[in-house]
């Protein structure tokens, strides 16, 4: 059995022994590659039975610098919005990932963890290259169909479910912010983008500049690419990794949906969106990836040549849009 080094295989077999029964018992426990915010595992049984393990330690967090110091990835990471977020989605007819315990106490351990359902499949990205163009295509319906359903929740101001309260702060002001920082530390790094660095901010304040005051916003994932998107044998599509979920611009979703699913963002375009809003949040969504791609690759996360190539891909593009 492989070393979790979260939870020893006693402290897991006691937690999915008293969560499932004493029927349950543990097999194997294998660390998934990937997560820049929370290990995963995925964890069987000796009755075939399988689930994950989620852990959200902030010491294995890739951005725990700016979690501790920066709003916006405070809104995105951590157990409780998980769990807010997975109720409300399933309420509203959004399938993620069923949460079956959820571990907050703080007792034992420095970190939070929960078991959550096993969705046996591929991700929508996996069905890109898909041979089998019927099935294809009904995928895709039924992915437009249920980001159709999420987006067409609204009030009346922006935050997450259990946040209520009027921001002096509009959505693109916020959005800003957070790129000026993004920009500032990859001309740090990267030659060309140092070289474009005033030009770079002058069109970040001037495309901010062209939107106007808006008062109603949609619930939107914030993070909505193909790899968070998993897809089960019977091609019924589920969203995952959800803790940024919250009330938001429309066209931080659309601009974010139109950049990761290329031609498939035909099953997902709206024509009534705000072009200039669309266009700020593309040369922000370079930028955050371009900062976001080198702090992975400085931070020794393990695919390195993802980190690489994910920041010279949205360099190149923050740079083309000048």
């Amino acid at each position: 059995m492989k070393v979790n080094r979260h939870l020893t295989n006693i402290e897991l077999q006691e937690y999915v022994q008293h969560v499932f029964g004493s029927s349950y018992h543990l097999t194997e426990q294998t660390k998934s590659q990937g997560g820049a915010q929370k290990a995963i595992y995925k964890v069987r049984c000796t009755n075939g039975f399988a689930c994950m393990l989620y852990v959200w330690d902030i010491s294995s967090n890739y951005f725990q610098e700016e979690l501790l110091h920066g709003p916006t990835f405070r809104s995105s990471y951590g157990s409780s919005l998980f769990s807010m977020n997975t109720n409300y989605l399933q309420a509203h007819g959004i399938r993620t990932p069923a949460l079956y315990d959820l571990n907050n106490e703080g007792k034992q351990h420095h970190f939070d963890f929960a078991l959550v359902e096993y969705i046996d499949g591929q991700t929508a990205e996996d069905y890109f290259q898909h041979t089998d163009s019927i099935s294809k295509d009904r995928l895709f319906q039924r992915i437009g169909e249920m980001i159709s359903v999420m987006h067409s929740m609204e009030r009346n101001v922006y935050g997450k479910v259990d946040n209520i309260d009027v921001k002096e702060t509009a959505c693109s002001r916020l959005k800003q912010n957070d790129a000026v920082k993004s920009l500032l530390y990859a001309s740090r790094h990267l030659q060309h983008v140092k070289e474009n660095y005033n030009q770079l901010l002058e069109k970040l304040y001037e495309l901010e500049a062209q939107i106007q005051p808006r008062s109603r916003y949609h619930f939107i994932h914030d993070e909505l690419g193909p790899n968070h998107i998993l897809v089960d044998h019977q091609l019924q599509p589920c969203l995952i990794d959800i803790e940024g979920a919250g009330f938001f611009d429309l066209e931080h979703e659309h601009s974010f949906l139109a950049l990761r699913f290329g031609e498939y963002y035909r099953y997902f375009e709206q024509k009534e969106l705000d072009p200039a809003r669309l266009s700020f949040y593309r040369f922000c969504h370079h930028l955050s990836l371009m900062a976001g791609g080198l702090k992975l690759l400085h931070r020794q996360f393990p695919d390195q040549q993802f980190a690489r190539n994910l920041a010279a891909y949205h360099a190149k593009h923050a740079v083309e849009m000048l």
